[in-house]
């Protein structure tokens, strides 16, 4: 599966005031249970602080509409079985029936938990989003998992990946070297722990009114539906 093409984040989404503070969630991979918290007034000092960043810096492109009134948010790990498996069986449908409708836009971020090749493969990532190619290269990566630490996302397959897409070999090559992305995939790591996550995949879903659905797990198509719909008819 090749997603639609990518747009920019735009300035509306990068001014999204959303405020949540450092709850303890209680998620569980690949639970049904859902949580929604609403905008706090108090922000506790001795906890992380949750703002619109945690959620929409330090990741992907926007794939969809930046228009679009409805956010998700996904912290993944390209090695991570799950995600896989959420990759494989529901992103096809949300992409068909929301996010190419204009209703839901993405966007993706690193949670690299279960070794170097996660990290390794999340920077390849961000070398083919250099090139326009961000969301071709994650779909690329999700169809070539193989298991977890096996040696599937190991530099020469990497790069592979990148010829197959038609990327200048010599510019990926060099983002590859100098390791562009590594700070930004701390960052992003860091936004999933002050979030609270111990797992991936796990979702955020950002209602119009700023309001927070968390997701944990690579839950089904329905679970996705019935929480967009919900906040469509607001």
């Amino acid at each position: 599966m090749i997603h639609a093409p990518s747009l920019a984040i735009g300035a509306g989404i990068a001014s999204v005031a959303i405020i949540v503070a450092f709850l303890a969630f209680n998620i569980f991979n690949n639970s049904p249970q859902l949580v929604t918290e609403p905008t706090p007034t108090i922000q506790e000092s001795s906890q992380a602080k949750i703002t619109a960043a945690t959620f929409l810096e330090n990741g992907s492109p926007v794939l969809g509409d930046p228009k679009a009134p409805i956010t998700l948010v996904e912290f993944g790990d390209y090695q991570c079985f799950f995600c896989n498996k959420f990759f494989h069986e529901t992103e096809d449908s949300l992409l068909k029936n929301y996010i190419e409708t204009g209703k839901v836009k993405v966007i993706f971020k690193d949670f690299t938990i279960i070794g170097a090749d996660s990290s390794t493969a999340a920077n390849a990532a961000h070398c083919a989003s250099d090139q326009g190619k961000f969301w071709e290269y994650h779909d690329t990566l999700y169809n070539h998992w193989t298991g977890e630490n096996n040696g599937w996302a190991s530099k020469d397959n990497l790069h592979q990946f990148a010829r197959e897409l038609g990327l200048d070999i010599d510019e990926f090559s060099k983002c590859m070297t100098e390791s562009k992305y590594a700070q930004s995939i701390v960052k992003s790591n860091q936004d999933a722990k002050d979030l609270g996550l111990t797992g991936t995949p796990a979702f955020f879903v950002i209602s119009p009114d700023n309001k927070v659905t968390k997701i944990g797990g690579a839950q089904p198509y329905d679970v996705f539906e019935k929480i967009f719909n919900s906040q469509l008819e607001k």
